[in-house]
């Protein structure tokens, strides 16, 4: 599950909070040993910053490459956070030691600058799984459709959930709208339920009327007690729970073709390990 940190309205991965500390400490432990050996090694570290976001965002636009080739813009668009992590750092060591490769001294500060930010790493890691919270469920909420009908958001329980919270002033809502659209639609076995946020049905059908938008499940929430609920105020912020009604996943800011896929891919893993969905 997907942590974050709530600051008001703003929501920050606690992810990438861990992974940019673990980078500042690394970088400082570097640059200490640098110093104290009178060396420059800032030039080194920062291009192995440089390498290593380039093939985090490369190993994952390769990997969804069918999503990004459709649109090959959003290929820079990196609001998405369609990143590969792993690959990055990998890339980022490899790249600093084979710089290094014919300076004992200099070679010694890069060392200690991997084995610093990958303590850290781990050590966060492993405090998060620590303090995770167990997988919370579909909020006991009644929300009311466009057409007036009550509706559970318990009702969709039995087969994985995709739940966004949205706002038709919100920007980055207005950009995944269709992104979203166009995988409800080609994922009939999944529920995606459109969680309105402070706003009425008038302005809401007005709004999806407008830009030719054709949406099931499009709920209204204007006192945002599902927000409430789920703890996230952010927008957009869309909510992953698996068959059995249980959180997997989170994503907290605006979603791309790409990046939506890797979540429902996750989904559905989640969901064949907690077993069978009902029809």
């Amino acid at each position: 599950m997907t942590q974050v940190l709530q600051l008001g309205p703003l929501a920050l991965s606690l992810g990438v909070l861990l992974t940019v500390a673990a980078l500042a400490v690394g970088h400082q432990v570097g640059m200490r040993l640098g110093r104290r050996a009178g060396l420059d090694v800032e030039r080194v570290l920062w291009r192995m910053l440089l390498v290593g976001l380039a093939v985090s965002r490369l190993a994952f636009v390769l990997q969804w490459r069918g999503a990004y080739l459709a649109e090959p813009l959003s290929i820079l668009d990196i609001r998405d956070g369609g990143w590969e992590p792993g690959w990055g750092l990998a890339a980022a060591c490899l790249h600093g030691l084979h710089a290094v490769r014919h300076q004992g001294a200099l070679r010694r500060s890069v060392v200690a600058t991997v084995l610093a930010t990958g303590a850290t790493l781990v050590a966060g890691h492993l405090a998060l799984l620590w303090v995770a919270r167990p997988a919370q469920p579909l909020p006991a909420l009644a929300l009311r459709s466009l057409d007036g009908a009550t509706v559970p958001l318990a009702s969709f329980g039995g087969r994985p959930t995709v739940i966004n919270l949205w706002a038709t002033w919100c920007p980055p809502c207005r950009r995944e709208m269709p992104v979203l659209q166009q995988a409800q639609q080609a994922h009939p076995d999944l529920n995606f339920v459109f969680v309105n946020q402070g706003e009425a049905a008038q302005l809401i059908e007005r709004y999806l009327r407008r830009q030719g938008l054709e949406l099931r499940h499009v709920l209204v929430d204007e006192r945002q007690q599902a927000g409430l609920a789920l703890g996230r105020q952010a927008l957009p912020t869309t909510f992953f729970f698996d068959a059995q009604g249980r959180l997997a996943g989170t994503r907290v800011g605006e979603l791309s073709a790409a990046t939506l896929a890797r979540q429902l891919q996750q989904l559905r893993q989640a969901s064949s390990l907690t077993g069978p969905t009902t029809p």
